[in-house]
């Protein structure tokens, strides 16, 4: 039976925190059982037991951070234990004690000298047991003048410190004002939890303490980074620095796409199926015009430019600590139905912490949609090592002039494309940018 370990949940993770266990030691678990939640660089996910068994034993408290590979936790079958760890000996003097262990025949040979040193007379032995080498040395120290070491006498700990908890209920306990030290534990031998904390706090209406000295005046406070906004600070560095970003904009008619969705929807769709969205046609589009023009599906990669065979389409998703790209494999065999219906399902998983790391490593290039939060137009950072990412905004009404020279209202939607320039030159761009132009003012194309 496995010891199981911090698993890379990421090709970035280093480290993962062991947010909460789902089962307790001695528990029951059975192949896919959800063992813990573990946040990772990018998301905070559910991790499974990858066999049957009884949860033996857990090495990780909530809270902890371990680095990928440490084990966390131990399934054994029935009877079986968690293997002992050997503790290391730590290399010191050996005492008296452990002097008059040795066989009389072990110590003389010690005693003796090697070949080519001097015999030194024997020194007389100390009258009274306990440790001859400590004290010799203490009796040099005070011929040289060093005074002797006082004993460190240990400051007494307050209540609060005394209390199990975990390092997140701490941080949260000092958030809420809440004195660890009143609060019963449920986790694991009684240790204090975060939802303990909240829920102290809720029942008692905890008063807020003094604020911690790290905060400055006019903070209201100071919130740690959670691993996922770590990486995502770090990745951002690490676009815009080293990654030579040009934008393009292009406005398109999108009168004929809400025509589509609105023929679509008035046809029914298929009463189990679910709606098409206008999103999902510019996801289609944007596979399909990469489709069209392949060189936009390619990295740069020291001294060339990689290009890829299938367009592994990105889609940016929302969730609370930040934001994950799901990835749709081989978008470029998918039906616009297929991939709406694959967008649905990743998109839901993301946001329920139900993903498999697989899911969203990848991705040839990447396509973000604010459009459903008002947003008009945006530029997106590029997603190392991926060559372009396109922003979608939101369609709005206009005045457009129609193709008698008569002011219409008409419906436009504004996209731009963020390009790594070391793949992708002005001139590829746009034609990339043409081809998407003319399949979403062409939707029937996208059906075919």
């Amino acid at each position: 039976m496995p010891e199981i370990q911090m698993p890379k949940l990421s090709d970035t993770m280093t480290e993962g925190t062991l947010v909460a266990w789902k089962k307790k030691k001695g528990d029951k678990v059975s192949a896919g059982d959800v063992l813990a939640e573990i946040e990772t660089d990018k998301a905070t996910m559910e991790w499974e037991s990858p066999e049957d068994g009884t949860l033996t034993e857990i090495y990780v408290e909530e809270g902890g951070k371990v680095n990928v590979g440490d084990k966390i936790a131990f399934v054994g079958g029935e009877g079986e234990e968690a293997p002992v760890e050997e503790k290391k000996e730590e290399t010191k003097e050996p005492s008296e004690k452990e002097e008059e262990k040795k066989p009389e025949e072990t110590k003389a040979k010690e005693k003796e000298p090697k070949e080519g040193e001097k015999k030194e007379p024997k020194k007389k032995e100390p009258e009274k047991k306990g440790e001859p080498k400590k004290k010799e040395k203490k009796e040099k120290a005070v011929e040289a003048g060093v005074p002797p070491a006082q004993p460190t006498r240990l400051q007494p700990q307050t209540e609060e410190a005394r209390v199990k908890a975990t390092p997140v209920a701490r941080r949260v306990a000092a958030e809420l004002g809440v004195d660890l030290s009143s609060v019963k534990g449920t986790g694991p031998e009684g240790r204090v939890t975060e939802t303990d904390v909240r829920a102290a706090a809720k029942s008692k209406g905890a008063a807020q303490k003094v604020p911690a000295p790290s905060i400055k005046a006019g903070e209201s406070a100071r919130i740690q980074l959670s691993g996922m906004r770590k990486i995502i600070a770090q990745r951002l560095v690490e676009s815009l620095g080293p990654v030579p970003h040009f934008y393009l904009n292009i406005d398109i008619d999108a009168g004929p796409l809400m025509a589509a969705r609105e023929e679509l929807k008035s046809a029914g769709e298929g009463a189990e199926a679910s709606k098409i969205t206008v999103n999902d046609f510019v996801l289609k589009a944007a596979v399909q015009a990469a489709v069209k023009v392949p060189r936009v599906n390619a990295s740069f990669d020291g001294d060339a430019i990689v290009q890829y065979a299938d367009v592994d389409l990105g889609i940016a998703v929302a969730i609370e600590d930040g934001l994950l790209t799901p990835v749709v494999r081989a978008a470029q065999n998918k039906s616009l139905r297929e991939i709406s219906e694959a967008v649905r399902d990743l998109a839901h998983r993301a946001r329920n912490k139900r993903m498999k790391p697989e899911e969203f490593q990848g991705g040839t290039f990447t396509v973000s949609n604010l459009g459903g939060m008002a947003i008009d137009s945006f530029s997106a950072v590029i997603n190392p090592p991926q060559g372009f990412i396109l922003a979608i905004g939101r369609i709005t009404k206009m005045p457009v002039i129609d193709d008698g020279d008569q002011i219409v209202v008409g419906h436009r939607m504004t996209i731009t494309m963020s390009c790594d320039h070391r793949v992708i030159d002005g001139a590829l761009g746009a034609a990339y940018l043409k081809e998407l132009r003319h399949l979403l003012e062409n939707p029937a194309l996208l059906l075919v």
